[in-house]
């Protein structure tokens, strides 16, 4: 299947370095990041595992779980763990998903036949806890994916889901946000009492709300 932004991600089992996985019931209430690596032992996923590891309390601030997953075997994970622990001096705290069947990278179309028949692309998924689908990432081998900017994408929707805005481009936690243009003025005047910036009738800025 195709999962398109605002789909519901199903749910699945399967065997992970933490004994069986049940998608749904890890995920529970939380936000979720599943982050999909062609195979064991490649040096740019070496290096993307040791990062989020170093990064789990920023995702846990946010109550967001991460996963892992490629096709190879727990039996491969837990080799490759250690090396990881050993190059990038941070073991892994997160699980790793083993899709030895691919029976997970099909359910949720990690296979590009134009960049492998049988390895995963290095896709992420960021997942609501209401399951839905709310962002996809696709990166090509050759590039280490940015966590980074995944922290910060995740600051914007949770943001964006409690408040009526919207963030401009290069938005960090704190910077000024752009008003809905659903809303009229008198309805903003409502929520944002203190006033906004209007640039163009379309284009209002405001300081970012605060947390409810």
């Amino acid at each position: 299947m195709t999962l398109r932004i605002f789909d519901t991600v199903p749910d699945f089992e399967q065997d992970s370095t933490l004994g069986r996985f049940h998608f749904y019931d890890w995920l529970g209430s939380s936000w979720g990041v599943l982050f999909s690596h062609p195979k064991d032992f490649t040096p740019v996923c070496t290096t993307e595992l040791g990062e989020v590891a170093k990064l789990i309390p920023e995702f846990s601030k946010r109550d967001v779980k991460v996963v892992g997953l490629s096709v190879d075997s727990v039996e491969s994970h837990d080799a490759w763990s250690d090396d990881i622990a050993e190059t990038q001096g941070v073991a892994l705290n997160f699980p790793l998903i083993a899709d030895h069947d691919r029976k997970v990278a099909t359910l949720l179309d990690l296979i590009h036949p134009n960049a492998s028949d049988t390895n995963t692309v290095r896709t992420v998924l960021v997942v609501d806890p209401a399951k839905k689908l709310r962002l996809t990432l696709t990166y090509p081998a050759s590039t280490g994916r940015n966590f980074s900017e995944i922290l910060r994408t995740i600051d914007s929707l949770q943001l964006t889901d409690r408040h009526k805005v919207a963030t401009p481009a290069n938005w960090q936690d704190g910077d000024d946000v752009i008003i809905l243009p659903s809303l009229d003025d008198d309805a903003a005047r409502q929520l944002f009492p203190d006033g906004w910036t209007t640039l163009k009738p379309y284009l209002r800025t405001v300081s970012q709300p605060t947390s409810d």
